[in-house]
């Protein structure tokens, strides 16, 4: 009998050969995880063309003050032209925003967008484009096919590592060094 995992708030680490190019060497944080499905943000692959500043200009919002030319990350392959924002839970918006664990949350509205640039929204943050998911039954086929290692999110991983360090930092974590991989997996 299979035991179901809990996925929310942990990590998924690409094992090297995953077979796609969306999730090389990519990092998801996971925000949902239930019998129907599952639902994460790649948090360590940042858009080689899009800054915030660029996003507030597409979506007419006006920043008060300097807005930095923070990241804009690829958050997956599904929905990308869809914004997810997980945060510090310093920051509600009512309705829209999940609470993942006691410490992060995730928001998909426009209001979060405003706030941020108004200077009232979360103390941390990391903006996404897309999301990956899957479907009932698919991620656990993915883990149990040597496709995904779980990490438990170290203390302020998704807003202070660098994001070319992350998939590196959340191996570490679990005992690996990153030189050890094969990109052939076996079976028990």
């Amino acid at each position: 009998m299979n035991e179901k995992i809990d996925l929310d708030g942990k990590l998924l680490i690409a094992m090297p050969g995953i077979g796609d190019q969306n999730f090389d060497k990519s990092v998801i944080y996971m925000c949902s995880h239930s019998e129907d499905g599952a639902m994460g943000i790649i948090v360590n692959k940042p858009s080689i063309d899009l800054k915030l500043s660029d996003l507030f200009k597409q979506l007419s919002i006006a920043p008060v003050g300097l807005i930095s030319s923070e990241t804009v990350h690829i958050g997956g392959p599904v929905e990308h032209g869809r914004g997810f924002i997980l945060h510090s839970s310093d920051y509600v918006a009512k309705d829209s925003s999940l609470n993942v664990t006691d410490r992060i949350s995730m928001t998909a509205s426009l209001e979060i967008l405003e706030d941020i640039s108004k200077g009232k929204g979360p103390s941390n943050y990391l903006l996404s484009l897309g999301y990956s998911g899957w479907g009932p039954g698919q991620l656990e086929a993915e883990i149990q096919a040597n496709g995904w290692l779980i990490c438990e999110t170290p203390d302020e991983f998704l807003f202070t590592i660098h994001d070319e360090e992350k998939w590196d930092v959340a191996l570490r974590a679990i005992g690996i060094e990153s030189g050890m991989l094969s990109t052939m997996g076996g079976t028990a």
